[in-house]
Order: structure tokens, then C-alpha cells, then sequence
């Protein structure tokens, strides 16, 4: 069939105008894990929950009609895990493997929403998530936006900064403000391809050599308030789309592991001048950061709760952080050393005090509390299966006081009544952060007297039913003194480890 030069030149237009109508096409994926280089434990890809396809969506509640109108998606393969040790190398490439196999069956794409943590270790490798986004670059080509969503605990090495075109992180610790982060990095990956601004002209990023754990930078106190209350203002400059800056992963042990400010955008004044003032005030104020709570010796942090009860004047509990082995930091979370230490407490074997402790896992006592029930008497050993470094596992023995089964982490929880001490037992390690957690356990947090929980800074449910608090700088995979851990590989000089070196070099680097 032959056409005329006039139709031919008609379905060159219709062709291009429908490119033209047809919607962006962006795809969404991440592998999300904070891992401890100082935890024995290893974490494997049967820890992580893995979502494919348009299950993806549902981890974003923001996520509306409004996004699927405008947007031809591509989420290929998203998996998260809670935090925990080193993922071992074999996991690691399996995961990566089906990323980028997926990936490749939906090229091609306009952008991709990167949504990782930033602290995760790999067994063999510095920069897990450096390498990740680098070979997701191979596959989609270089045109094609990255948009980039982290939490501020994660690290900035170069090839992460260099890879994303758009990134960001979260502004408060606590993350009470993850998903507003997540929707940030998201909107403005589509405002860029959607209205033709494609990628930014502009973007600084600045190492920073600080290291401190989020406990001592926790945004509800100064400095960590000021700090990051700056951002706002400067993101709504002309010529600046976003500007984050990273506290960093202190309980990670390679280059990348420090402090980082960026920004970026279409005007490098204001970008260069953005990220350095926001990297300059970081480091002036760096000595003013401390613990966003007192922080004491388990021993005293016993004797606090106790003289608080005697002046006990309303139905608050004492809250007491076993920090060393925080599960949310990647601890093992199995450590006995503090529950060894409750149960050998005379005073909390002969008061009329109630103790809740979360948790401890013992699948050995879990098996033997469902053969006898809840008011059996059960007598089992409990944690010290990964880190017995500091305590070795621990024969507990008492009452069966509840049972549930079918938490997405414990998988079953059990509570052991000793005394007046309430011990949760669980399957397998878990965080415990809501006041759910504990009601599905017959338990009332908000009205016991003692409450010890494996955790840093308190997370908003149990901050807002605390009578007083303390944290316990306890041992474990997370140890708050860094003097303590033994970094080969973070470079140095690095505040505070050493306290008393000189002013780096502040200054932007603008990347390509």
C-alpha cells in the first residue's frame, strides 16, 4: 500500500501526539533494611516481606485514585524487613536478581521511586544500596528519573548521591513523618516528568563527619529540632527543590557510614547555598547533641523506677529503654542480659510492684506453653540462641498468664507471670511499639508500674503514657557507647570518636 506524502505526514503526527497524551510510565522498588555490622545475627531474605506488583501499593497510604489516573505503574518487587544483623551475601543477590529481571520486563520507564532505608549491610559489601541503584541505572538507562526515599538514619555514600536525581529523607525522629517523606519524594518525581522539567540541573551533597546514634539526635529536642525545622524554609526557594540531611547509621561499619546534607535543584546558588548552611549548622552544633532522655546504668535505672513508685501520684508507668539490643536497630533482640538481671532483682521478686518486659524470644517455652495452656505452669530456656556475648540463655519458670498467635513478627507470644513480673516470650524477635501489642496480650502498659521495653528513644504511644523514663545503656548489638564497638572501615577522623579534630571541608560537591 502506498500513502501520500500528506497522509504519511498525518500519521506522524497522530503518532506523536498519542505519545504525547500517553501517560508517564514509572516504576517503583527497594529492598529495606537497617543492619548491625555489630550483631552476630545474620539476616537472610525469609526475614523480609516481600510485596509484587500492585500489592506494592498498599504499603503507601497515600496512595489514591488520583495516582493511578495520572500514571502508568510499574511496581516490580518491594521487600522489608525489620531491622537486624549483616544480610548475608546469597539473599542479597537473590533479591537483586529478581529486581532486575522484573525490571527489565517493564522497560521502558520514565522514572523509578527508589524506596530504600539506607542502612543496610551486606556480607562482601560497602555500599549495598550504592550498588543496588547502580545497577538498576544499567538496566533503565540514564534518562530515565530516579527518585530516591530514605530515612534519616541511612547513609549518602557518593554513588547513592550521584545515581538519584531526586532524594530525600525523612524530617523527624521519631518517624512520625515517614509516609508525608515517601509521598514528598514521590510527588516530585512526577511533577518532573509530568510537566517537563525532567531531572534537576543542580545537586550538592556534602559528607559530613559525624557520627552519633539516633538516640542523641532525636528531632523532639535541640539541636536536632532546630536542625532539621531549617529545611522547610529553604526547600520553598526558588530554584530549590529539596534539601535532607542524614544523621547516618552509626552501628554500620564501612566508608559510607557518616552524616550527609544534599540539595538540589534548577538554581546552584541557592542549592550550593542550601546544603552548606544546612551542613555548617549541623557541624556547629554538633557538641550540643545528647540523649533525648537521661541515660544511666541498668542498677540505677532500677533504684529511678523504685523511688518514683514511693511517689507514685497517678497511674503512669516508669519506662525503662534496654537499649543495647534494640530490635528496631538492629539488634539481635534475643539478649538475656537485662531479663537476667530483672529476674535476680530482690526488690521486683518481693514487691506488689507490676513489671511488663518486651520480650524475649524462647520458641523451646513458646512449645511448652501451648501443650499446658494459659494457667499452666511452664519452665523453659529463653534467649542467647544468636548474641550470648554478654548472657547465656536464661531458664525462666512461672505461669502461663496469655497466648496469641498470628503476629506478622512473633508469629506466637506467650506471657509468663513470675511474681508481679509480666515477661512476653515470643516465637520469634519483635519490636514492641503500640499499645496493641500489649492488649492482645491481656496487658495494660499505660497502668503497670514498671514498664521495660527493647527500645531507644520511645516511639509516640509509649512516649505519650510515660510517667517518668530513663534509658538503660544496656549491651547488645547496638551498644550507645560507640567507644565500645570496634570500626575498622568508617573513615576518620569522626566526631565524637574524635572529639577533637578540625574543621572538614563543608563544602558542596555538585554532581552530575
Amino acid at each position: 500500500m502506498i500513502f501520500s506524502h500528506a497522509k504519511i505526514s498525518f500519521l506522524i503526527l497522530l503518532f506523536f501526539c498519542s505519545c504525547q497524551n500517553e501517560k508517564p510510565r514509572i516504576g517503583i522498588t527497594g529492598i529495606y533494611i537497617e543492619s548491625s555490622s555489630f550483631s552476630p545475627a545474620r539476616a537472610t531474605k525469609d526475614d523480609f516481606k516481600i510485596q509484587y506488583g500492585e500489592d506494592i501499593f498498599s504499603s503507601y497510604s497515600f496512595f489514591d485514585k488520583s495516582y493511578y489516573d495520572k500514571i502508568n505503574w510499574f511496581p516490580t518487587m518491594k521487600a522489608r524487613a525489620l531491622p537486624g544483623g549483616i544480610l548475608t551475601r546469597d539473599s542479597y543477590e537473590s533479591m537483586v536478581d529478581e529486581i532486575i529481571q522484573l525490571t527489565k520486563q517493564s522497560l521502558p520507564i520514565d522514572g523509578l521511586f527508589f524506596d530504600i532505608h539506607g542502612a543496610m549491610n551486606v556480607e562482601g559489601i560497602d555500599d549495598p544500596e550504592g550498588n543496588l541503584i547502580q545497577r538498576l541505572r544499567e538496566v533503565i538507562g540514564s534518562e530515565t528519573i530516579i527518585s530516591t526515599s530514605m530515612d534519616l538514619h541511612g547513609n549518602v555514600s557518593r554513588k547513592l548521591a550521584e545515581e538519584s536525581d531526586l532524594i530525600t529523607c525523612y524530617r523527624m525522629a521519631p518517624h512520625e513523618d515517614a509516609m508525608e517523606s515517601k509521598q514528598r519524594a514521590l510527588d516530585n518525581l512526577i511533577d518532573r516528568i509530568t510537566n517537563g522539567k525532567g531531572k534537576p540541573k543542580f545537586k550538592a551533597w556534602i559528607p559530613v563527619p559525624i557520627l552519633l546514634p539516633g538516640e542523641q539526635t532525636s528531632t523532639r529536642v535541640e539541636p536536632g529540632k532546630s536542625l532539621y525545622g531549617k529545611i522547610d524554609e529553604l526547600t520553598k526557594q526558588n530554584g530549590v527543590i529539596d534539601a535532607s540531611v542524614w544523621v547516618g547509621y552509626a552501628w554500620g561499619d564501612a566508608p559510607r557510614n557518616q552524616a550527609a546534607v544534599m540539595a538540589y535543584g534548577d538554581d546552584k546558588e541557592q542549592v550550593v547555598e542550601s546544603a552548606e548552611k544546612l551542613a555548617s549548622y549541623f557541624w556547629k552544633v554538633r557538641k550540643e547533641f545528647d540523649f533525648v532522655a537521661p541515660t544511666t546504668s541498668l542498677d540505677d535505672a532500677f533504684f529511678r523506677a523504685s523511688k518514683y513508685l514511693e511517689k507514685k501520684k497517678d497511674n503512669k508507668p516508669f519506662i525503662i529503654s534496654d537499649m543495647g539490643d534494640n530490635p528496631t536497630a538492629g539488634g539481635a533482640g534475643d539478649v538475656t542480659w537485662t531479663l537476667n538481671q530483672i529476674l535476680n532483682y530482690k526488690n521486683f521478686k518481693i514487691s506488689n510492684h507490676k513489671l511488663i518486659y518486651a520480650s524475649i524470644p524462647g520458641p523451646e517455652l513458646i512449645e511448652k506453653a501451648l501443650e499446658g495452656g494459659v494457667g499452666s505452669a511452664v519452665e523453659a530456656y529463653v534467649g542467647g540462641l544468636v548474641d550470648d556475648r554478654y548472657s547465656p540463655p536464661i531458664k525462666i519458670k512461672g505461669t502461663v498468664y496469655s497466648i496469641f498467635k498470628g503476629d506478622q513478627n512473633a508469629e506466637i507470644e506467650v506471657v509468663v507471670k513470675i511474681n508481679n513480673n509480666f515477661i512476653i516470650v515470643t516465637k520469634k524477635r519483635k519490636p514492641y511499639h503500640y499499645l496493641s501489642d500489649f492488649y492482645n496480650l491481656d496487658l495494660k502498659p499505660e497502668s503497670t508500674d514498671i514498664l521495660i521495653v527493647k527500645i531507644g528513644y520511645l516511639v509516640p504511644e509509649l512516649y505519650d503514657i510515660r510517667g517518668d523514663w530513663v534509658m538503660a545503656l544496656t549491651p547488645g548489638g547496638v551498644d550507645q557507647d560507640l567507644n565500645r564497638l570496634e570500626y575498622k572501615k568508617i573513615k576518620r577522623p569522626m566526631y565524637p570518636l574524635d572529639p577533637e579534630m578540625e574543621t572538614p571541608d563543608l563544602s558542596a560537591r555538585i554532581l552530575n
